[in-house]
């Protein structure tokens, strides 16, 4: 007869182990099932070419919260984040623009192109963090249900109605703006230099199905705005090892606490009798049983594939079905034989150690999205690119380099499909995009890894390639995620939780949605 545990945790990326953790370390008996055989979800680490070690999908680090470091003990566990000092554009005159970690360098490079935005900068940068300050409330509460008049829910609609009103006018203001404008509207209230505006609404278009100048994109823009590393508000890093070793020293932490881990066991389906969960069946036939059931996938596998529809209610099962989870990115990762030279700014440099992208205007990057509004990939598209490699050698071989490309667009819905050769021409777009700031970039790449949307599905489980789980649109944000009165991680099979980013907060490596659904299934147990 197989254990009973308190709980199962399906799927092991980086919110089902927080979930997992947390519970364990309260004592509670927890299994994690992972179908893959290594763990992270998407926020894994693979040696993809002999020597050469990439973050396979997600890449860098800004999101994870301080207190799920301190109270994992991560850093004991092989978390080590280096800092991403600076973000590199190179420009199609050959000039370049730069944003540093260090406020006067990107003063000065800031008033070489527009005196008036150096002055502006430093405005909109205090004026952000603020709002994303007063947010950061926000995405920390269980969202309360308004339809429900439950003490609960009124006290906390009431608490969130004081945190409103304590923004002040000049705040609530800008925050109703960054809620629904685009960011290219938001933007152009403040600078003048077409590249700068371009380069800061690009983090509004990352993992969505929007261009710069779709409402919404300035909230998707905010919700990296306001990221941090440990405390640090507004820093980007690169986890030693790849994003998969933030995965695994959350899965040490989780078994250090006393929690059992299992990889290659895909779940297959929910048990469920009287409406309660009692426990989970893999492929091969194996069942373990348990109190609760916690899912980390995305709201379409968790509901519409785990569980028979006859176990919910029909709207419920409306509303998941119309949940918009619609995929737009891809992935490229190169191994090189040398260092990518960059036209504006030729040979090694500091500039090599931050982030690097291809953002020229709004115009680019409008262009690339309205190819993939009509079924194409991006001829010319959006990348943000990293080299792990400069920032820690290990990852590559003596003298070697990997180079990580996030793309957008590369929509689910390709006219004809992905094959073989869309996927081969989608990797050659991307490279003829770098080629054209750095032409040496043909004869140095050794080996390439294309991901397009299906490859993100089908390798790892993320529905049509949504590096999110679910847009981060305003209507499937808050009480809305991933819907109408289950925004609280509980669904409507007892004993059956959500904890994946298709719940608020959201996307991006965090850890919030799996300390929360462990948080609210601690309160029940109490």
């Amino acid at each position: 007869m197989s254990r009973r545990y308190d709980a199962i945790v399906v799927g092991g990326g980086h919110n089902g182990l927080v979930a997992a953790a947390y519970l364990a370390r309260a004592g509670k008996t927890v299994l994690v099932l992972e179908r893959r055989d290594v763990l992270g979800g998407a926020a894994v680490s693979e040696e993809v070419f002999p020597g050469f070690t990439f973050s396979v999908c997600s890449y860098v680090v800004s999101l994870l919260k301080s207190d799920i470091i301190r109270d994992l003990q991560l850093s004991r566990h092989g978390l080590e984040l280096l800092p991403l000092e600076s973000t590199f554009t190179p420009l199609p005159n050959d000039d370049y623009l730069i944003r540093w970690a260090d406020h006067d360098k990107t003063r000065q490079e800031l008033y070489r192109h527009s005196p008036r935005d150096a002055e502006q900068y430093d405005r909109f940068g205090q004026l952000m963090n603020q709002i994303g300050m007063a947010v950061k409330p926000i995405l920390e509460m269980v969202p309360p249900d308004p339809s429900r008049l439950s003490f609960a829910a009124l006290r906390e609609l009431v608490k969130l109605g004081r945190h409103f009103k304590s923004l002040g006018q000049e705040k609530f203001a800008a925050l109703a703006k960054l809620m629904t404008m685009s960011a290219a509207d938001l933007l152009d209230e403040w600078f003048e230099f077409e590249p700068l505006k371009a380069t800061i609404s690009a983090s509004g278009i990352i993992g969505t199905f929007m261009g710069p100048r779709s409402p919404g994109s300035a909230y998707v823009m905010l919700h990296h705005y306001m990221g941090d590393i440990d405390g640090v508000f507004r820093a980007w890093g690169f986890q030693r090892g790849g994003t998969g070793e933030v995965s695994m020293s959350i899965a040490r932490s989780a078994l250090e606490l006393g929690a059992d881990i299992k990889t290659e066991a895909p779940v297959s389906k929910l048990m469920v009798q009287n409406g309660k969960a009692i426990g989970v069946a893999l492929e091969n036939g194996d069942e373990f049983y348990s109190k609760v059931v916690i899912s980390g996938l995305d709201p379409k596998l968790t509901f519409l594939k785990l569980v028979d529809e006859k176990e919910l209610p029909q709207d419920f099962v409306t509303s998941i079905r119309n949940f918009r989870i619609r995929g737009s990115s891809g992935k490229v990762n190169l191994a090189l034989d040398a260092l990518p030279n960059f036209t504006a700014i030729p040979g090694y440099g500091p500039h090599l150690r931050g982030a690097i992208s291809i953002s020229p205007s709004y115009d680019y990057l409008e262009t690339a999205y309205d190819d993939a509004k009509y079924g194409n990939f991006s001829r010319q598209p959006f990348i943000d690119m990293i080299l792990p490699s400069v920032l820690d050698p290990a990852m590559a071989p003596p003298g070697k380099h990997v180079m990580s490309c996030f793309v957008q667009y590369a929509p689910y819905d390709l006219n004809g499909g992905w094959n073989d050769a869309q996927r081969e021409a989608f990797g050659d777009a991307v490279v003829d995009a770098i080629a054209q700031f750095a032409p040496n970039i043909k004869d140095i790449i050794l080996h390439r890894q294309v991901l397009t949307p299906w490859d993100l599905e089908n390798t790892f489980g993320l529905t049509e390639g949504n590096i999110f789980h679910g847009e981060l649109s305003l209507q499937q944000l808050f009480f809305l995620r991933p819907a109408a009165s289950w925004a609280d991680y509980r669904t409507p099979i007892r004993g059956y939780y959500q904890c994946g980013s298709g719940t608020h907060p959201g996307g991006g490596i965090s850890g919030a949605t799996g300390q929360m659904a462990a948080t609210e299934i601690l309160k029940e147990w109490r």
